[in-house]
């Protein structure tokens, strides 16, 4: 794996995956809707060791440059060998239950807008019948809290769709990978209070590259999240509409 485009290159885990992957001399398109943040970020990353980095300026939100974003990213590097989709937002369920427009973004954000960037990429990846495509989505998708159902219903549908996607592309050889991300102590996550299970971003990025150079399909990060979220799923729905967690 030599060459790589990053979706939401400036956020915290997808700046600490770029780094690990700079350090191995890949070629990076380092895609994002802020330019000075991409330049920033491509800075470092060339001092790191990185082969060549170049940036794109594409809003997650504006699904009409997404297949024109990813064919540039392939022209630019002469190929590619892995598409990571990193962007995503929290959002505020309080605000986004009483205006349907908060919801719709929150859903667009996290689920639809990876949808059109994915497509383009499966069918690239599935005609070269190589490559991966590595998307950050949450263990929240695994089962819906009143405390956060609205990003967590946009993560069950994208849990839904990669692995449905990943059902379709094995036959070509090429991978795709969910990434199950627990609580990461990032600016997304800024206002909430901490506890011992919020990770830095860097452990997070650590099990993401293993999981590339390995064989990883749906992969818990940090791995205790495989375990709690057993145990959460498994309580009976009559015990867990009363509970407020």
């Amino acid at each position: 794996m030599k060459k790589a485009m990053v979706m939401g290159a400036t956020s915290a885990i997808a700046q600490e995956v770029c780094r690990i992957l700079a350090g191995r001399g890949m070629e990076l398109v380092l895609a994002g809707r802020n330019p000075a943040k991409l330049k920033a970020v491509a800075a470092d990353l060339k001092i790191r060791g990185a082969g060549r980095v170049e940036t794109l300026v594409v809003d997650a939100a504006d699904f009409r440059r997404h297949a024109d974003a990813f064919h540039r990213a392939v022209r630019l590097l002469g190929g590619l060998d892995l598409l990571l989709i990193a962007h995503g937002e929290l959002g505020d369920q309080e605000r986004a239950q009483k205006d349907v427009r908060e919801s719709l973004e929150l859903i667009n954000t996290n689920f639809l807008s990876v949808v059109s960037l994915a497509t383009p990429a499966a069918g690239y990846f599935e005609e070269r019948r190589s490559g991966a495509l590595a998307v950050i989505s949450s263990v929240a998708g695994l089962r819906g809290r009143r405390r956060n159902y609205l990003y967590g219903s946009a993560k069950a549908g994208l849990n839904a769709y990669l692995s449905g996607l990943r059902n379709r592309l094995a036959p070509s050889g090429a991978r795709v990978l969910t990434y199950l991300v627990g609580f990461v102590d990032t600016p997304m996550t800024a206002d909430l209070p901490k506890n011992f299970l919020f990770v830095k971003p860097g452990k997070v990025a650590r099990g993401m590259v293993r999981a590339l150079d390995g064989r990883g399909d749906v992969v818990y990060l940090p791995g205790f999240w495989r375990w709690i979220m057993l145990a959460i799923r498994m309580i009976p729905e009559s015990l867990f509409k009363k509970m407020n967690i």
